[in-house]
């Protein structure tokens, strides 16, 4: 199989998941270790194509992001506005400064089937325990989010930078554990995901700049081409259906996920 064709089935594997609570990048590590695509460009890569989906979060929520960024043109911070700049600074940084501090630990460590097993399962369990919380649902809709809870599902998201915990199951698991609706808090995960992927994909290009060769860009235009063409298909339904469709279901899914992996490929 060549690597065009991997990169393409690596691109559509992430664009199905990206918008799932399942980790898009769990998958991608276990579908590169079938498909032997691994190695530090295939990590870089792995990360690059993600931003190819993510991207289609800017399509459908671009009244959103224009009401944001106006509101920091004007400077104009106010709580009653709803959702502001600040709430995503404060939700973003935590995953920032610790990806900082541990991406040589996260990439050379973390990047692997067996970590990726036990994210899954780590996670399921989390999303298991917040959809069973008897919590009190205080806020709705986005805009009720406040600064303590933004921040608060910022330390959750901290979660996923271990691969296969997944970047929507710990923020959504955070907000339902912090009195924010699953819906809601669905709404500000990927809000959020554009900045702090587009961050982590020009962070992790630029410290790899020495390991890429133009046939690594050129697979790496190839899946995140593919990744944004299958994800703005998938990406409404799928965004729609994590808002309705409880976690557990999805916690069995990763469960399931990790006993396959565990019984074909490391038992």
């Amino acid at each position: 199989m060549t690597d065009v064709i991997k990169a393409i089935i690596l691109g559509i594997i992430e664009g199905l998941t990206e918008f799932l609570p399942v980790s898009s990048t769990g998958h991608l590590i276990l579908a590169g270790n079938l498909l032997n695509f691994e190695g530090d460009a295939a990590i870089t890569f792995k990360i690059v194509i993600q931003l190819g989906a993510v991207m289609a979060v800017l399509i459908l929520y671009w009244k959103r992001y224009m009401e944001i960024g106006l509101n920091l043109i004007k400077m104009d911070f106010s709580k009653s506005k709803g959702l502001n700049v600040i709430h995503m600074i404060l939700a973003m940084l935590p995953a920032l400064i610790v990806y900082l501090l541990l991406k040589d630990t996260i990439k050379s460590q973390l990047f692997g089937p067996t970590p990726v097993l036990i994210g899954l399962v780590a996670g399921g369990l989390l999303m298991i325990i917040a959809a069973q919380s008897k919590r009190t649902t205080s806020v709705d809709t986005i805009d009720m989010i406040s600064y303590k809870q933004a921040f608060g599902i910022g330390l959750f998201q901290c979660l996923a930078l271990w691969p296969g915990f997944s970047r929507s199951g710990s923020t959504i698991s955070g907000g339902l554990l912090l009195g924010t609706s699953q819906k809601a808090t669905a709404d500000f995960t990927f809000i959020i995901s554009v900045p702090v992927m587009f961050g982590a994909t020009l962070l992790d290009l630029y410290d790899s700049r020495d390991l890429l060769s133009l046939d690594d860009l050129y697979l790496m235009l190839i899946g995140f081409m593919t990744s944004f063409l299958v994800a703005m298909i998938a990406v409404v339904t799928f965004i729609r259906l994590i808002k309705r469709l409880r976690l557990e279901w999805f916690a069995l899914y990763r469960f399931a996920l990790a006993a396959l992996f565990y019984l074909i490929v490391i038992l």
